[in-house]
């Protein structure tokens, strides 16, 4: 079995002196019930690990839409992107490792163009990410100064995959845990930013989840939320009978307004919505990454403002609200 540890020391120590640090007693414990070691890619996840080139010194570039990852040392790219390859499918990014594309599902950049200049300045915050995926945005926060980034998100496959990043991008503020938002202490009152974005659809409960947002929020902290929704009125959402999207767990799409009165009714302040998009074929598609279908094959071939069931087309709205 390759060996291939990871250490969360530096998490500890970072989350020490700071509103974080009773969770840090607490997740030692947690983190040794966390294993990949049942999954049944296991093995082949772990070898492309220990497959990866060892690096020297590296130019990290976290600004960049391509996070640019530069080694000083030669590295064969031919031997890379077959090892980064046993990950896949990637599904955010994009990243650039030397001359080596890694073209993901999704251009989490364009997602992320369209709020940063909306949000609170994240320098020397303390910044959590639900549902974060592979960390792409994770990396994009830290490189607008967040001193400390957790990322939680309980796919392993998108943990093994942050992983062979951090191989590249080295000891930085940035760590992601295997974990769902249920795993969080309650109460916590700790991040001065909460990004859940793409997540709130998912959950069975969404009033619940909000709760379970703010909850990590201190006060006056700021929650950025991205979510699927629907044109309509207040009061008005969607619920998929079955699938949409080809998506099962797809539970509730509000209308712009419902989701403005859910934010109001579980105690946020000062909620704006920053963005409507509705999603293209060029920001979600497939690639040689992720060779699966993608949004293209989830849409109705005649009609492309609508799902193949019948639903309205996936479009998405970002919207900023504060703690009080």
């Amino acid at each position: 079995m390759p060996d291939y540890q990871i250490s969360y020391e530096s998490l500890y120590q970072s989350m020490q002196d700071s509103p974080l640090e009773k969770w840090a007693e607490l997740l030692p414990a947690q983190l040794s019930k966390c294993s990949a070691e049942k999954h049944g890619d296991y093995l082949r996840w772990t070898q492309a690990l220990s497959d990866l080139p060892a690096v020297e010194n590296c130019t990290v570039d976290l600004t960049a839409d391509a996070l640019s990852i530069e080694t000083s040392n030669s590295i064969d790219s031919a031997q890379l992107e077959a090892a980064l390859k046993q990950l896949s499918p990637w599904r955010k990014g994009p990243y650039q490792i030397n001359d080596l594309p890694i073209d993901t599902e999704w251009h989490s950049d364009w997602k992320w163009n369209r709020l940063k200049d909306h949000i609170s300045p994240l320098k020397n915050r303390l910044v959590l990410d639900v549902g974060c995926g592979n960390g792409y945005h994770c990396w994009r926060i830290h490189g607008e100064g967040a001193r400390l980034v957790i990322g939680i998100d309980p796919s392993w496959l998108f943990w093994v995959q942050f992983q062979a990043i951090k191989h590249f991008i080295g000891s930085k503020p940035v760590h992601l845990l295997p974990f769902g938002i249920e795993q969080l202490p309650g109460h916590l009152n700790a991040f001065d930013t909460v990004f859940s974005m793409g997540v709130f659809y998912h959950r069975r409960s969404p009033i619940d989840h909000l709760i379970q947002l703010k909850s990590a929020l201190r006060k006056d902290g700021e929650l950025v939320l991205e979510t699927l929704i629907i044109e309509g009125h207040e009061g008005e959402s969607l619920v998929p009978d079955n699938r949409y999207a080809k998506m099962r767990n797809v539970w509730f799409l509000p209308t712009v307004a419902t989701m403005t009165q859910w934010l109001n009714r579980c105690g946020f302040k000062d909620i704006k919505v920053v963005d409507v998009n509705q999603t293209s074929t060029q920001e979600q598609r497939s690639t040689s990454w992720m060779p699966y279908e993608s949004l293209k094959d989830f849409l109705d071939p005649d009609d492309i403002n609508k799902t193949i069931e019948g639903y309205p087309a996936p479009k998405r709205a970002t919207f900023i609200a504060q703690k009080p």
